[in-house]
């Protein structure tokens, strides 16, 4: 099967990781990053604009926060898949991002090298809603 475009926003309000992120994104083929943003209505808004595959969440952000942005997503099959990426590893935000629906709690300090493979298993998911066709008999 052929991998397909992943679609990501970028949700991260350090403009020195936000740089550091795209660059490693922009190399991963089958990889678009469709967008950055830094505060928590910018990405609610930009998630309605563009239908993002995967959502790349820091949980701190400019303005809000992750877990607003969590929240606010859709809860059926139009819901991007969520990687966080935060500072703040610790267990209780761990448990409420994945209770809020988080596909992936990344620890920015311990964790950053996983985002590549990661991204790229996404993109090699069928994308929600496609089955394999039934075998001929």
């Amino acid at each position: 099967m052929a991998e397909r475009t992943l679609r990501v926003l970028l949700v991260e309000d350090s403009l020195l990781l936000a740089g550091r992120l795209e660059e490693l994104i922009r190399r991963l083929p089958n990889v678009d990053l469709i967008a950055i943003v830094d505060a928590e209505q910018d990405a609610i808004r930009r998630i309605g604009e563009t239908h993002p595959d995967v959502l790349i969440l820091d949980l701190h952000l400019r303005q809000g926060s992750g877990f607003g942005v969590l929240r606010a997503l859709p809860r059926d099959g139009a819901r991007p898949k969520v990687i966080v990426l935060t500072n703040y590893g610790i267990p209780q935000y761990r448990r409420e991002a994945e209770a809020l629906g988080a596909t992936a709690f990344l620890d920015k300090a311990r964790d950053y090298g996983r985002l590549p493979a990661l991204l790229l298993d996404i993109a090699r998911e069928p994308p929600a809603g496609d089955t394999p066709a039934p075998a001929a008999p």
